[in-house]
């Protein structure tokens, strides 16, 4: 029995993740894509309200990095979202509104499939709405100029912020979120990504020298080391 027990979590694909607090530069798209099984890659641009011109984008930073496709949900997903989802290396959810999103994706199951892809082994990134997204909770400006707390997918425990230094009142509110309540978390600034490997923080990186990441509870905040790519 114990054999077997060790023969399966030798055969388990790592779960990963990597959150980035803002827009990635180069530097860290080709850090994440380090990271993946593979150079499939599948763009979720749910949150951007599809906005063909920001896909356009995307294929031309990756076309010579992945094998990139992407999905719509409006005016419907495609009937094969299961597969298409299940037949890439790394799905990338990129920024916008949050709340949107997630309503979407729960409304067609594709927060289901998330998962599904997740513990399968597939790389889960995104920036902004794509760090957020997978925590318990987030600060976002889903619901207007003035920020707000949201239940997210529940992937990774805690709150998240992104934007921390990029946005003047992300860091008040947030500490003050979590004060107040919110469950405490983690903060990144723009520039920076957060790999975890199951629900476990095992890195942060970062492309800008001095940014960094934060761990955010009712005490206070403390400054995460950040390993500079170059």
């Amino acid at each position: 029995m114990a054999a077997r027990a060790l023969l399966y979590l030798a055969v388990m694909p790592e779960r990963q993740i990597v959150a980035m607090g803002g827009y990635p530069d180069d530097a860290l798209l080709d850090y994440v894509l380090g990271l993946a099984p593979g150079r499939r890659l599948l763009c979720v641009p749910t949150a951007a309200r599809e906005d063909p011109a920001s896909t356009l984008t995307l294929y031309e930073r990756f076309w010579h990095r992945a094998e990139m496709t992407h999905v719509h949900f409006f005016p419907w997903p495609p009937q094969d979202l299961l597969r298409l989802a299940l037949d890439n290396d790394v799905i990338l959810v990129g920024g916008g509104n949050t709340a949107n999103a997630l309503a979407v994706w729960r409304t067609h199951g594709f927060d289901l499939i998330l998962r599904e892809a997740w513990e399968q082994g597939i790389l889960l990134t995104g920036w902004s709405a794509g760090m957020i997204c997978w925590f318990e909770q987030a600060v976002t400006d889903s619901f207007g100029p003035d920020l707000a707390t949201l239940d997210c997918l529940g992937f990774l425990e805690g709150s998240a912020c992104p934007h921390y230094d990029g946005e003047a009142q992300r860091r008040p509110v947030y500490t003050r979120l979590v004060r107040e309540g919110l469950a405490p978390g983690i903060a990144a600034d723009d520039d920076v990504a957060l790999h975890y490997l199951g629900p476990e923080l095992r890195e942060v990186v970062t492309s800008r020298e001095g940014a960094t990441a934060y761990r955010v509870e009712p005490a206070g905040e403390t400054p995460l080391e950040a390993r500079l790519l170059i």
